[in-house]
C-alpha cells in the first residue's frame, strides 16, 4: 500500500480512531495517541491479510495501542483525573455536545475498566459478538457475558441520577 492509499484509508476510518482516542486519554494527550495509532497502522499494513474487515483490523490495532498507551500513562497520574468527559468526534450533523444523555453515557463509559470500554465501544459501533471476540481476543460467550454486565451497570448508573 502506498502513502496516498494509506491516507485515503485513514480518512475513511478516522472516526473510529477518534472514538478510541477519546475514550482512552485526556484531550491533551489525544494527538500523541492518534500519531501512535497511525504509526502502528502504517507499520502493520503489510501484515493485513484480508481475513477480517479492514475496519475490524484498524479497531484491533487502535484499541491495542490505546490500551498500551493508557497503561503507560495511567501510572503517571494516579492522583488526578485520567480522562476528560469529552464526547466522540463524529462527522454527522447530530450535535452530541448538546445531548446530555450522550455526555453522561460516555462519562460513565470512561469510568469502566480499560477492556470493558473497548467492549462497549465496539458494541455501540454495532460490531457482532464474533467480531468483538476476534478484536479483543476473548470468546464469544465471554463477550456476551461481559456486555450484559456492562449494560446492566450503565443502566444502573442512569437510574441513580434520575
Amino acid at each position: 500500500m502506498n502513502e496516498k492509499e494509506f491516507i485515503l484509508l485513514i480518512d475513511e476510518h478516522k472516526s473510529l480512531i477518534f472514538k478510541v482516542c477519546n475514550l482512552y486519554c485526556a484531550a491533551a494527550e489525544r494527538p500523541d495517541l492518534q500519531q501512535e495509532i497511525l504509526l502502528q497502522l502504517w507499520q502493520s499494513m503489510d501484515k493485513y491479510d484480508g481475513r477480517v474487515k479492514i475496519s475490524t483490523w484498524i479497531y484491533k490495532i487502535a484499541l491495542n495501542t490505546a490500551v498500551s498507551h493508557y497503561r503507560k500513562t495511567s501510572k503517571k497520574r494516579k492522583n488526578r483525573a485520567i480522562l476528560s468527559a469529552s464526547i466522540l468526534i463524529n462527522d454527522s450533523d447530530y450535535d452530541f455536545e448538546k445531548d446530555q444523555n450522550i455526555k453522561r453515557l460516555y462519562s460513565y463509559i470512561q469510568e469502566l475498566k480499560v477492556m470493558d470500554r473497548a467492549l462497549i465501544l465496539l458494541y455501540l459501533d454495532q460490531y457482532k459478538y464474533e467480531e468483538i471476540a476476534n478484536i479483543i481476543g476473548i470468546s464469544r460467550t465471554n463477550v456476551a457475558t461481559k456486555l450484559s454486565r456492562i449494560k446492566n451497570h450503565l443502566r444502573t448508573r442512569f437510574k441513580d441520577v434520575k
